[in-house]
């Protein structure tokens, strides 16, 4: 089992940044890739960026964040990071972290929310 407990999120205007945070405890060793999705209002969940923690340079991000969203990994705190900048109205959504293990099962954080409004 692995859990997540993500932190960051909140309201900020066309333009702006914020930076998430999750840290992962639990079963690190089962860990294959760690990422993000996020869930807009009447939409589904999408992937926004995801990378192998044996591979951290290797991120797949969605083409709608490409550029402007970057994310890392820090293996010695077992948490994932995104940092977004240039934010959009279109951007606004909860973001879920997103664990991956070595058997494909999928952990999830509670979810935070992002707003980008003016």
């Amino acid at each position: 089992q692995v859990q997540l407990v993500e932190s960051g999120g909140g309201l900020v205007q066309p333009g702006g940044s914020l930076r998430l945070a999750c840290r992962a405890s639990g079963d690190i060793a089962s860990i294959y890739a760690m990422g993000w999705y996020r869930q807009g209002p009447g939409r589904q969940r999408d992937l926004v960026a995801r990378a192998p923690v044996i591979s951290t340079e290797n991120v797949d991000y969605s083409h709608s964040v490409s550029g402007r969203f970057t994310l890392s990994i820090d293996s010695a705190k077992n948490t994932v990071y995104l940092q977004m900048n240039s934010l959009e109205p279109e951007d606004t959504a909860v973001y879920y972290c997103n664990v991956k293990s070595l058997r494909g099962r999928d952990y999830w954080g509670q979810g935070t929310q992002v707003t980008v409004s003016s």
